[in-house]
């Protein structure tokens, strides 16, 4: 079954690299209008939409801080104004910020956690259920991380306990949005290879793919066919409220 995304708007967040620059890139070549959202990487955006359009997708570039609260209302509403529309939304921004242990980890480091992974997908959620119930229903998919399940590697409690939030913000929101035709699903990566782990000490890297019966880390490109299973309504219209782990048998809820 081809999953096609013609006529269709979609916004990604956080897509000036890594996995969602890869998403956007799944969308624009299935025919969808993409939404290429950035909060500090401008050049890095552009170039995805650049390199998008060389190859015939038709995308954008849209700047906002979705930490803060005004942030994902303006971007929703800067979509709908260029569009007219808004049919998936992947939440994919968010970051580690850096490691720390709990009690090393200060009130401003926890609030910038929060607000990065759990408050700014919840805002973003929130903005973008009446446009897209407007326009007849559609999809949200929210990226999770395996660590929700494991609660992850040193120095990343509270960046893991924000992502366990997102999948039971996913969970929840499903049930809460079936009258609006709007399905809610999310996508919980494994170790993957991108700028995400740059900070991350060799040692620790080689660790974790030791761990992983797959023996090596994901890339970008693979966590694509995921998301777009479970923003597609020909593919996944009975898909809702799950979580789909994508981590090379890391790790098996």
């Amino acid at each position: 079954m081809e999953m096609r995304f013609d006529g269709k708007v979609v916004l990604v967040t956080g897509a000036s690299g890594g996995i969602g620059a890869a998403v956007a890139r799944g969308f624009a070549d299935a025919g969808a209008t993409v939404v290429v959202h950035f909060a500090t990487g401008e050049a890095s955006a552009r170039s995805v939409v650049e390199s998008l359009a060389a190859t015939g997708g038709d995308a954008f570039a849209l700047h906002a801080d979705l930490t803060d609260p005004a942030g994902p209302v303006s971007l929703v509403a800067a979509v709908r104004e260029r569009c007219g529309r808004l049919d998936v939304l992947v939440n994919n921004a968010g970051g580690q910020v850096r490691r720390s242990t709990v009690a090393d980890t200060d009130d401003a480091l926890y609030d910038d956690l929060v607000a990065l992974n759990l408050s700014s997908v919840f805002r973003a959620c929130r903005a973008a259920i009446p446009v897209i119930a407007a326009g007849g229903g559609g999809s949200i998919v929210n990226v999770s991380s395996v660590s929700a399940r494991n609660g992850g590697g040193g120095g990343s409690v509270v960046y893991s306990a924000t992502k366990a939030a997102v999948s039971t913000l996913t969970r929840g929101l499903a049930k809460e949005l079936v009258p609006l035709g709007i399905r809610v699903n999310a996508v919980a990566p494994g170790l993957i290879d991108t700028a995400f782990h740059a900070a991350t000490p060799r040692s620790t890297w080689d660790a974790v793919v030791t761990g992983i019966p797959m023996g090596r880390a994901g890339r970008p490109d693979e966590i694509v066919g995921p998301v777009m299973f479970l923003a597609s309504e020909s593919a996944a219209s009975y898909v809702n409220g799950q979580s789909l782990e994508v981590n090379g048998a890391q790790y098996s809820p």
